[in-house]
């Protein structure tokens, strides 16, 4: 079997974005956390989450930071995992960021806006 010269893991890739950019990483946690309530997009959202642990310090890391098992957090942040709020906010603050909640209307003409603009320009 050939193998691409120049063609890299997009997870890999990923990992390395999130580790760069802390900007990208907190807009990245954003996303993922906005769409955990949505069933179709659950799994993804804690794929996210997955990324970056692997990012901020590895998931043995992140877990020991969150005082919970490498394994227990594998298996919370996989797409059919199901994190306690207690989890979540454990592993958001061994990375160094916080939860924060804003007005759902705000998010929405925030988003709308910006839309707006990119078809403007």
């Amino acid at each position: 079997m050939n193998k691409l010269v120049g063609v890299g893991s997009y997870h890999e890739w990923e990992v390395n974005e999130l580790r760069q950019d802390r900007k990208f990483a907190v807009e990245y946690l954003k996303a993922a956390l906005e769409s955990l309530d949505d069933p179709e997009n659950r799994g993804a959202s804690l794929l996210m989450l997955r990324a970056l642990a692997e990012a901020y310090g590895g998931l043995g890391k992140v877990a020991a930071g969150a005082g919970i098992s490498r394994e227990s957090l594998y298996r919370s942040l996989s797409p059919k995992g199901n994190p306690t709020m207690k989890t979540l906010v454990a592993v958001i603050t061994s990375m160094g960021l916080r939860l924060s909640v804003v007005e759902k209307d705000a998010v929405t003409k925030k988003r709308t806006r910006a839309k707006s603009s990119r078809k403007a320009a």
